[in-house]
């Protein structure tokens, strides 16, 4: 019963996606009436659907089966959502300035300027994202010409949405859209980019702020006035360079403090100290809100001077990042991105001094994540510093570990070899550090986790080593992954990981799994072939799983083998499956 049972599940499955006839129209006929016999469920019903239930338990065992599959997606976005947690974008140096400046929008400081954001919650300064349009509780007289304005700039059309915007005020002058008229303006004229565009730009900003102090876009107009003077300073404009040096010198009193980058050498501080951590005890400040925006204006400046004098910018970004009052710490939060885009021969130093002084946890993670983007050996042997310290925060062994990932030279790989063999080290940190020697495919790497498989008792490690050997592919790691899955000594769990992931690989021959599941006595690793059947294209492989939903002499392994057919895609599995029912 249990088996027929099994076999209509799975033809249900097959059939599910097979269109209905179309309904043809029947003639009207008069219902009769008909007298239902009162309900009684036999013992045999009650049996039947008993029965039925437990046929629901291949689907658990679907779902537990398909975990390693999960558990394979989550990995390979591992990297980049990594990335992304760290600082948005990680590469933002090669780039463009416009891209540059975006970065650091979103890693060091998330203010408006990032992308065209035309009406704020003054609850909400998250991360700019689409433009978010707001909504005119009545009808307004420019509803059209509004629409047509921003339809204009959703689709890139700067010229014609900056006219668009600009019309509205001369047509129609007591609108409630013309207070905003002047940053959205402004806005489509910066992203035009010209010089003459970047004037205009600057003049309606200007304006909104002398007529239209209360606008609703005033504080995304001041971050824009920010961007557009530093593009005109970056030009030679005079009235931009004054205003960004002006800016800048604001940031940084000339008598304040200087962090040095010379390695053991203290930063000689004025005003309040702050007092030597104690051992096992680390700064954590990330309470502290940056929302307030009335710097942003002056980042950017410090940015565009940066851009274009940055002999004279650097030692501005020093002196930030030596303040320790209570109202820096934000300050330095943008200042590590910015000084990162500067690789100079003291920059690695800077940021390390950095992570080892500051008392702001966020601002030491920002500088170990940016030391991944500064190259050279210097930076490496800072980062390689960070790990040997046993004081050292695990969340920033985490940001280490990951920088080093990003360095592409034999010494960096052979710190993570080192740093992974450890055994006073969290086994966490041991783990991400294995994960990211698999992203980096090398014979060093798959020779090195080999090696250490042996060494280590903990489980998940293992599991680790496994998985980064299979994203690494090569027949001698699928081969090596297949004799563990082979080897009776390991753990049940480990071998199924084990044959799992070989059979991800296209390494392994098809027709050597086929093979393995005669030959194999326990009955779990049998279970998780059928699985790894499933999940190969192969018609071997579903001839395989014809096979066993036929004539396999355990019941349960045939249900799973005709389950997992009954999700086949193939026509061949829809025509298996309506053999079985016919016999």
């Amino acid at each position: 019963m249990l088996s027929y049972l099994s076999l209509l599940l799975a033809v249900t499955s097959a059939v599910q996606a097979t269109p209905a006839p179309t309904p043809r129209a029947r003639a009207h006929r008069r219902a009769r009436a008909v007298t239902i016999a009162p309900l009684v469920p036999p013992m045999a019903a009650l049996e039947a659907g008993a029965q039925a239930l437990m046929m629901a338990q291949p689907d658990i065992d679907a779902l537990t089966a398909q975990a390693p599959v999960l558990a394979m997606a989550a990995s390979d976005l591992q990297m980049a959502a990594y990335s992304l947690t760290a600082a948005p974008v990680a590469f933002a140096a090669p780039m463009a300035n416009e891209l540059q400046m975006a970065a650091y929008s979103l890693a060091a400081a998330p203010v408006a300027f990032a992308s065209p954001v035309f009406s704020r919650d003054a609850d909400d300064d998250e991360d700019v994202g689409e433009p978010v349009w707001p909504d005119q509780p009545q009808a307004d007289v420019a509803d059209s010409l509004y629409r047509a304005a921003r339809q204009a700039l959703n689709r890139s059309q700067y010229s014609r949405a900056a006219e668009l915007f600009k019309s509205i005020r001369d047509r129609y002058p007591k609108s409630t859209y013309v207070p905003n008229t002047y940053y959205w303006q402004a806005f489509a004229l910066y992203r035009d980019g010209s010089e003459e565009a970047l004037r205009a730009a600057r003049e309606a900003l200007r304006t909104q702020t002398a007529q239209f102090s209360r606008s609703t876009t005033r504080r995304d107009a001041d971050a824009l006035f920010g961007r557009v003077q530093g593009a005109l300073a970056q030009r030679g404009d005079p009235d931009a360079r004054a205003w960004v040096n002006a800016q800048a010198d604001s940031l940084a009193p000339p008598t304040g403090p200087v962090i040095s980058g010379t390695p053991g050498t203290p930063p000689t501080v004025t005003g309040p100290t702050i007092a030597a951590r104690p051992p096992g005890r680390t700064y954590r400040l990330r309470n502290e809100s940056c929302d307030d925006d009335e710097d942003d204006d002056r980042i950017a400046a410090l940015n565009a001077l940066l851009q274009m004098d940055a002999d004279r910018a650097v030692p501005i970004l020093k002196t930030i990042l030596a303040r320790r009052d209570s109202g820096s710490t934000c300050l330095r939060r943008k200042a590590v991105f910015l000084l990162s885009q500067k690789h100079t021969a003291e920059t690695a130093a800077l940021l390390l001094k950095i992570v080892r002084d500051d008392p702001d946890q966020e601002v030491r993670e920002q500088a170990v994540f940016w030391l991944s983007q500064v190259p050279g050996e210097e930076t490496v042997a800072a980062l390689d510093s960070i790990l040997r310290d046993p004081r050292t925060d695990p969340d920033i062994q985490d940001k280490a570990i990951f920088a080093l990932s990003q360095h592409n030279s034999s010494r960096s790989a052979a710190i993570l070899r080192t740093y992974a063999e450890r055994r006073d080290a969290p086994e966490e940190m041991r783990e991400k550090a294995i994960f990211w020697l698999g992203q980096r495919n090398s014979p060093e790497n798959a020779e090195f986790l080999k090696s250490l498989f042996p060494k280590v008792e903990n489980e998940d490690l293992k599991e680790k080593i496994i998985f980064s050997l299979s994203q690494m592919g090569g027949n001698d790691n699928y081969r090596w992954m297949m004799d563990i899955a082979l080897d009776p000594k390991q753990d049940m769990e480990i071998r199924k990981k084990a044959l799992f992931w070989a059979g991800q690989g296209h390494n392994v021959d098809v027709a050597d799994l086929v093979k393995l599941y005669d030959s194999m006595n326990d009955r779990e690793m049998k279970e998780q072939l059928i699985f790894v059947y499933s999940q190969r294209r192969e018609e071997a492989a579903l001839d395989k799983l014809f096979q066993i939903g036929k004539n396999d002499p355990d019941r349960e392994l045939r249900k799973k083998a005709i389950f997992w057919i009954g999700q086949s895609r193939s026509p061949r599995a829809a025509e298996y499956l309506q053999q079985l029912i016919n016999q």
